[in-house]
């Protein structure tokens, strides 16, 4: 294994070239993120008020084809007010994955409602539209009002989120045929998905509302920073509303008519971000680059690459692979870091965290297969 590991380590420091230490995803300021920056702090419109908001929801809705983008302060806030977009309540269900950042279900929490958990595929990571298929199949019915029920819980089913892990896009088109069948909205995380496609349209417009981040170690960043997406007007305006404290528009009194969050994207921030967009088509360019030479790189070790699943084109946001087991992955990691290379396995896997022990679930072998073997590589762009 030391002679693996150590290979693997010569094999990213000469593509980053540095003997330094070399981080699993760190930002890169190559445009004209200082001068837009100091242009917002002379204007000193510093915080949710500012033209450089309005100009990055314009610029991410131009990228992604989605008809309206709604700023948010992080990725985590841009997913709850999603899922109340599509209405979730307390006490409701939300079908999800055990594979991914801990934020989504803590946005579900948000909202008073239990995540779910449905298996991912081994080549997706995501949501698996088969486990998908199995778990409402076996679970869950559609009564007399219309909706949805888990007949073991006798609660809702009322949204479903998959996640779009490290930038690969799940087999989204069979979840949305699924959930459509059984009158539960679709939410996409699509977090780490900037600049992924599925079947030619960029993920995020294939439910509702979906929720993007822009977190320092992101595609391209704006600090903290997240954005909803969606192509419904109506959705659009209620999120900008409740994202504002749901301010009525006044010269001078306060009127706020309904329990709203302090949820907008400061313009520092945003300026950040509309310098960032200019760079995003090539730095999607770069990472399909380097996950290429990862992909030939471990072929010829003989290790599985994470490529991009069929019908898809991934911004290889993390690119990953897997090991033989939970031994020799945690000998990889163990090398790695010590030698100043970030690696990192996947997340600890949702339903084994306290919080999410109790959760409804159905079987989820694939996720703790890949749980066991998955590693993380490095993937930040090279100037």
């Amino acid at each position: 294994m030391s002679g693996f590991a150590q290979d693997l380590v010569e094999f990213i420091r000469g593509h980053f070239g540095t003997d330094g230490y070399i981080p699993l995803h760190a930002p890169i300021f190559a445009g004209r993120e200082r001068e837009y920056v100091v242009d917002a702090i002379d204007s000193t419109f510093v915080s949710s008020v500012g033209q450089y908001v309005n100009l990055f929801e314009e610029k991410i809705a131009e990228y992604t084809g989605a008809k309206h983008a709604i700023a948010t302060v992080n990725g985590t806030a841009a997913l709850h007010v999603c899922l109340l977009l599509a209405g979730v309540q307390p006490g409701d269900e939300v079908l999800t994955q055990p594979i991914t950042f801990v934020a989504t279900c803590n946005a579900i929490r948000y909202c008073g409602a239990d995540p779910v958990f449905v298996d991912v595929d081994r080549s997706t990571l995501g949501m698996s539209p088969d486990s998908l298929e199995e778990f409402l199949g076996s679970y869950c019915e559609i009564r007399d009002d219309g909706l949805c029920w888990n007949r073991h819980t006798n609660r809702i089913v009322r949204a479903c989120v998959p996640m779009h892990n490290f930038g690969h896009p799940v087999r989204i088109d069979g979840i949305k045929n699924i959930v459509d069948r059984y009158h539960i909205a679709l939410v996409e995380d699509a977090a780490e998905s900037l600049g992924s496609l599925f079947q030619g349209k960029h993920t995020g417009l294939f439910g509702k509302v979906a929720a993007i981040s822009f977190n320092g170690n992101k595609i391209i960043t704006t600090g903290g920073g997240g954005m909803i997406i969606t192509d419904d007007g109506d959705l659009a305006r209620r999120a900008k509303h409740i994202t504002t404290t749901a301010k009525q528009p006044h010269p001078w009194l306060f009127i706020h008519d309904e329990v709203g969050f302090n949820y907008r994207m400061p313009n520092l921030n945003a300026a950040l971000g509309c310098a960032q967009i200019q760079m995003l088509p090539s730095y999607v360019e770069k990472k399909r680059g380097l996950a290429l030479r990862y992909a030939g790189w471990f072929g010829e070790k003989g290790y599985a690459f994470i490529s991009e699943p069929p019908d898809s084109r991934s911004n290889y946001w993390l690119n990953a692979f897997l090991t033989s087991g939970p031994v020799e992955r945690d000998a990889v990691l163990e090398y790695t870091n010590r030698n100043g290379v970030m690696t990192r396995p996947v997340w600890t896997s949702m339903h084994t965290l306290g919080m999410y022990r109790n959760c409804f679930r159905g079987s989820l072998s694939n996720a703790e297969w890949l749980e066991e073997r998955l590693v993380n590589l490095p993937s930040s762009v090279v100037s």
